[in-house]
């Protein structure tokens, strides 16, 4: 008969297979190609998070360190979320605009947290990628040397983080805790963890991380044109059936509906929780469900008149498609009513309730 301890050991073993299974591969292919990969372009989606940015400096770290792969990490638009610029200041993370030439001078590509046929990144879509990392369901099959897709993972970074931890090295400080915030962020501080696995691997992580780093990075300070969304947000806010709707109008970077969506999901009978704003001329949708393991991306490609701009895993989608700037608001309206009436067909919400406005001062 076994011990609990050895019980316990049994039972994390097994749950790491299947991490160990992609980063062998990874690793395996890194040493194949060598210098032939180098200098390597690592490419996240255009608005990237901390899971987009963990896997990309964590790839970055691997293939330098243990291959001698030269590489430079990039993203096509903006780091928008307070949390998210926080990451990068406070560990010093080399994570840069992508150059109109960058992706001339790189011959090698990697894609993390993202794929070739997604809409949500700058990588053009008539190439081939070296290698695509993920953890979202693909279009089609990645056109890539090496394609590795865990839709079981729980975060994209924690595939890299477990190839850091086979080589035996020690995981440098900022490295670590960008993992450890990765994994954290993705999975909703581990309640969204699939498996144990993810659980496993994040432990074994704090050993090398910077705790007060990462306490600081998860409480920002925040701007006042941030609350002033927030409160916009929540004054626009409607209720119908267990789905909660928010139109943000004009915002100043994407994630804001994602945080928003988050925070209005918390409210007492929220099943789902969706949100748009306005960001150069594109609408930013964003969707959650109050079950982790629903899968809601499958709902918001569903009235997206183009599939491959929405996208997302368990109960958290996004996407965004052009309005244009120029477009007058009531062109911008009827498009934001439009997508709550498909959203509301989707979830079999019967037409016969109306949406009340339950944070609005009555008259």
């Amino acid at each position: 008969m076994l011990d609990l301890s050895e019980e316990s050991k049994l039972t994390s073993q097994k749950a790491r297979s299947g991490l160990n299974r992609h980063a062998k591969k990874i690793l395996s292919f890194l040493e194949e190609r060598k210098s032939s990969l180098s200098p390597l372009l690592i490419l996240t989606h255009d608005y990237p998070d901390p899971d987009a940015i963990a896997s990309a400096v964590a790839l970055q770290h691997l293939a330098q360190e243990g291959f001698a792969i030269q590489s430079r990490v990039v993203y096509g638009g903006i780091i928008g979320r307070t949390e998210n610029r926080a990451m990068v200041q406070i560990l010093r993370l080399p994570v840069h605009r992508l150059k109109p030439s960058d992706l001339k001078r790189y011959a090698n590509v990697v894609l993390v947290d993202t794929q070739p046929e997604f809409e949500n990144n700058s990588f053009p879509k008539n190439r081939k990628a070296a290698i695509v990392i993920d953890q979202h369901p693909p279009l089609t099959k990645p056109s890539a040397e090496l394609t590795i897709i865990d839709e079981e993972c729980g975060a994209t970074c924690a595939i890299l983080a477990r190839a850091l931890l086979l080589t035996g090295r020690v995981i440098p400080v900022r490295v670590a805790t960008a993992l450890a915030y990765g994994i954290l962020s993705d999975t909703l501080n581990l309640y969204r963890a699939p498996d144990g696995h993810v659980v496993d691997t994040y432990l074994d992580l704090l050993p090398f991380c910077d705790m007060r780093a990462l306490a600081k990075i998860q409480n920002p300070k925040r701007s006042r044109r941030f609350f002033s969304t927030l409160a916009k947000g929540i004054q626009n806010a409607m209720v119908m059936r267990g789905l909660i709707v928010s139109h943000l109008g004009q915002i100043e970077n994407p994630d804001l509906t994602a945080q928003v969506a988050d925070f209005l999901l918390t409210y007492q009978g929220a099943n789902f929780s969706f949100c748009t704003g306005r960001y150069n001329g594109r609408l930013q949708v964003s969707l959650r469900a109050a079950r982790a393991k629903m899968e809601v991306a499958p709902v918001l490609r569903d009235i997206f008149a183009n599939r491959g701009e929405a996208g997302g895993h368990g109960g958290i989608a996004g996407g965004s498609f052009d309005v244009g700037a120029e477009d007058q608001e009531s062109i911008w309206n009827e498009i934001e009513k439009l997508l709550t009436q498909s959203l509301c067909g989707r979830l079999r919400i019967p037409k016969r309730f109306e949406f009340v406005y339950p944070f609005r001062a009555k008259a």
